[in-house]
């Protein structure tokens, strides 16, 4: 194993985060809300298997966030030869980032109602 080329690949991976982060709105959004579930997560008092699904769901967001992202770019090169077939495409996407989403908060919804309302 070359240590110096499994290093790189962090610092790409880590530059490829940074560069959809700063240029993409809904994954900024994304991160924010995680934010908010982690910590309510915490406070809550979740269960373990709880706390897996949850996470995992956030991380199925995020990384389908990135993969249209990924996806959008490499459509903004073919744009002007194609531009009906990617405009189909970016909508297909952006309807799994959605589909995915909505599924992440009934799911939650799930999960929390019954912690959020024995708090009160």
């Amino acid at each position: 194993m070359d240590f110096k080329r499994f290093k790189k690949s962090f610092k790409d991976a880590y530059r490829g985060i940074v560069f959809v982060y700063k240029n993409e709105q809904n994954f900024r959004l994304q991160i924010f809300f995680s934010i908010l579930v982690f910590i309510a997560m915490s406070l809550l008092g979740l269960t373990k298997g709880e706390k897996i699904v949850v996470s995992m769901l956030i991380l199925l967001v995020l990384i389908l966030e990135i993969l249209n992202s990924v996806i959008e770019k490499f459509l903004d090169i073919i744009k002007p030869r194609m531009q009906i077939q990617v405009g189909i495409v970016k909508n297909i996407m952006a309807a799994m980032v959605l589909l995915a989403s909505l599924s992440a908060v009934l799911i939650g919804l799930v999960i929390f109602t019954p912690y959020i309302l024995a708090k009160f």
